[in-house]
């Protein structure tokens, strides 16, 4: 039963109308606006949490006055404001950054391939990047000094999409499914030149190879955060223009095509956009699992499958995880760290096992 309201006439009088309903653009800037500030709230618990413990609010002012805004009238000492500026925050916002490039990427690619299981490394991405990453460390570490490892990480997981790309090629087209599977072939040709890094390396380098492969945001600095920030937030940004073309290709390839959907140009840039994001998200920390694939399931299940709010969300959801997955990572073995790419694969695989049979149970088979 529509519930209806008195609504004033021209003349005074009254008529009954039907009370008008919140679009679903309203709810979605709704959700996306409450999703911003847990996300923003799980930072200043992150930044405040730690061997020396800083109250909130100092976080807060900290943070303003160093954006010159002063500090808001909190007392914040001189301690708290080197561990929160220098050590903290650029740790917190390197874990946002990189938390929200991998969940916008598995919504891209899962967006792309119409796969719910497609995750960033099924492209290659990762394991080129850790590929690249153990050849500088056994061959060149002192190359480019403490850029190396990044560049050769972020290179390398570049390098490695586009080999699949052109293999998936084929008549002036891109085959998803061939994609995959060239992501597969690739993948394994990865692991096994990061084998082949691990048997020639000596101990120094076998620690830092396993270091790396398991991932860490511990070495953050404003330096690395200053790296990581242009590709990042540049593909962040072209990511919410395919929302669109992803919607219309959830139609299919062909439907979308007489919908007037230029289909190829949409892959290539879909493709690009993934190994991007991926590239510099796991250049500085190493393989993170898990945050591209269970990011936008968990937004999927909550807002719906239309990328105008899936895009933005799994970022979002993306960036808090791995805030308070690094959060869990630096305090549950004091005063040893876990590395975070364990953390993250310890809860993401029970997480994502429970969504795959909440989606069975709900459409009668896997979706």
């Amino acid at each position: 039963m529509v519930r209806r309201r008195s609504l004033p006439s021209a003349g005074g009088l009254t008529v009954d109308g039907p009370r008008p309903r919140r679009s679903g653009r309203g709810r979605a800037a709704s959700a996306l606006v409450l999703l911003s500030i847990a996300v923003a709230a799980a930072a200043v618990l992150s930044a405040a949490t730690g061997a020396v413990g800083v109250p909130p609010l100092s976080v807060i002012g900290a943070l303003a006055d160093h954006l010159g805004l002063g500090t808001l009238g909190v007392d914040v000492s001189a301690r708290h404001d080197a561990v929160i500026w220098n050590i903290r925050l650029p740790r917190v916002l390197l874990g946002l950054l990189v938390g929200a490039c991998l969940g916008c990427a598995g919504a891209i690619l899962q967006g792309l391939s119409g796969n719910p299981l497609a995750d960033p490394a099924l492209v290659g991405v990762s394991g080129g990047a850790a590929a690249g990453a153990a050849a500088a460390i056994v061959a060149a570490p002192a190359l480019l000094g403490q850029w190396t490892v990044p560049t050769a990480a972020f290179l390398g997981g570049l390098l490695a999409t586009s080999v699949v790309y052109l293999a998936a090629r084929r008549d002036g087209r891109t085959e998803i499914i061939t994609l995959m599977l060239a992501g597969v072939a690739v993948g394994a040709v990865a692991n096994a030149l990061v084998g082949l890094a691990i048997f020639t390396a000596n101990d120094q380098e076998l620690r830092d190879i396993t270091f790396w492969s398991l991932g860490s945001i511990g070495g953050a600095t404003w330096t690395a955060l200053a790296a990581v920030a242009p590709p990042g937030l540049v593909g962040l940004v072209l990511a919410l223009r395919l929302a669109r073309p992803l919607d219309l290709l959830a139609l299919g390839e062909r439907e979308a095509a007489h919908l007037g959907l230029p289909v190829e140009r949409t892959h290539r840039q879909a493709v690009a956009l993934v190994a991007l994001l991926t590239a510099a998200a796991v250049a500085f920390t190493g393989i993170i699992w898990f945050i591209g694939l269970v990011a936008p399931h968990l937004v999927r299940l909550v807002g719906g499958p239309r990328h105008a709010m899936l895009l933005p969300a799994s970022a979002l959801v993306g960036a808090g995880t791995v805030v308070l997955a690094d959060l869990a990572a630096r305090t549950i073995a004091v005063p040893a760290e876990v590395p975070l790419g364990v953390v993250t694969a310890l809860v993401g695989g029970p997480v994502f096992v429970l969504l795959l049979r909440r989606t069975r149970n709900a459409h009668g088979g896997w979706a």
